[in-house]
């Protein structure tokens, strides 16, 4: 259902949001210099890793139920309006290129649809009907994760999403920027950043739009670190299918092994370029094709399998 709340209360509630406070010691700032706006700015910066390290044990936990579910072949699905949305669609396009994922893993829906990426389409984030509606187009299962994301953690669209994909029996979380909000109570697990009041009242693309993009940094790389596409810090599951991809997948191997350059391209030319497989094949001693069955059985991880060769 589509929000009716009267417009009265709705000044009233954001009123009484963190996100929205309005700061008079910064009534003046367009007067200054603009050395000093920059300064100021850069200074409200410096304070969102610290409300971040203030909710790491939440954000581990979601993090660690999140690779549980994934592991078994589940999804991350994250959903919000506005910057939250494009936020998240950021982070799921990212994870392809970057841990070699399939595209359908890490999914990021915007109210709106796609045009809202870079169109605002009003009314969209007030619909908890219209969240539903995307979600049920991805036939969720008990093993995806949604992740409802929302500055204020009262927009319809991402509480509705989590509501919608707890009832499915998904993982849920809930990322807001306001504490005690209702975004976080309707989730498994609620991560409340509260980064204070913007630079610029209301902006929440400012301060709050940082935090966010912080956690979910956090959300999808160590749960790509938890499911074994990396090794130690070298992201390893990556296939050398461009020169520039070449160039760094024979760097990653060469640091995993410390091979002579003959020996890193006879590896990946065994390994029809695939980097993990590549370096299995030097370390262990084996070829192309028992280095794949190795992964397969260790479930990619390659620690895993240099393990089961000894």
């Amino acid at each position: 259902m589509t929000s009716t709340s009267h417009p009265r209360d709705l000044r009233t509630e954001l009123e009484s949001l963190t996100t929205e406070a309005f700061r008079p010691e910064l009534a003046d700032i367009d007067r200054l210099p603009t050395l000093d706006i920059a300064r100021l700015m850069n200074g409200e910066d410096a304070t969102v890793a610290g409300a971040v390290a203030a909710r790491l044990p939440q954000i581990a936990a979601a993090i660690d139920a999140v690779a549980e579910r994934m592991t078994r072949g589940g999804r991350l699905v994250y959903a919000g309006a506005g910057t939250a949305g494009r936020l998240g669609i950021l982070d799921a396009s990212e994870c392809p290129p970057t841990f070699n994922t399939d595209p359908s893993r890490v999914v990021g829906l915007i109210a709106g649809g796609p045009d809202a990426v870079v169109t605002s389409v009003e009314g969209a984030e007030d619909s908890r009907d219209l969240a539903r509606a995307d979600l049920g187009a991805l036939a969720l299962t008990p093993d995806d994760t949604v992740v409802g994301i929302s500055a204020s953690g009262r927009t319809p669209y991402a509480i509705g999403a989590v509501e919608h994909a707890r009832a499915r029996g998904c993982l849920t979380i809930g990322l807001a920027c306001n504490p005690g909000s209702p975004l976080a109570a309707a989730a498994d697990h609620g991560i409340e950043i509260v980064v204070g009041p913007e630079l610029l009242t209301g902006s929440t693309r400012l301060k709050s739009g940082t935090a966010q993009k912080l956690v979910l940094n956090m959300l999808s790389t160590i749960t790509m670190i938890r499911l074994g596409k990396t090794y130690g810090n070298l992201m390893v599951d990556v296939r050398a299918s461009n020169d520039k991809l070449r160039a760094r997948s024979h760097r990653i191997v060469a640091l995993a092994t410390g091979a002579a350059d003959e020996d890193i391209e006879r590896a990946l030319t065994a390994t029809d370029g695939e980097v993990k497989n590549a370096i299995l094949t030097i370390l262990a001693d084996v070829d192309g094709p028992t280095a794949a069955r190795l992964l397969t059985e260790s479930d990619g991880h390659l620690r895993a399998a240099l393990a089961a060769v000894g």
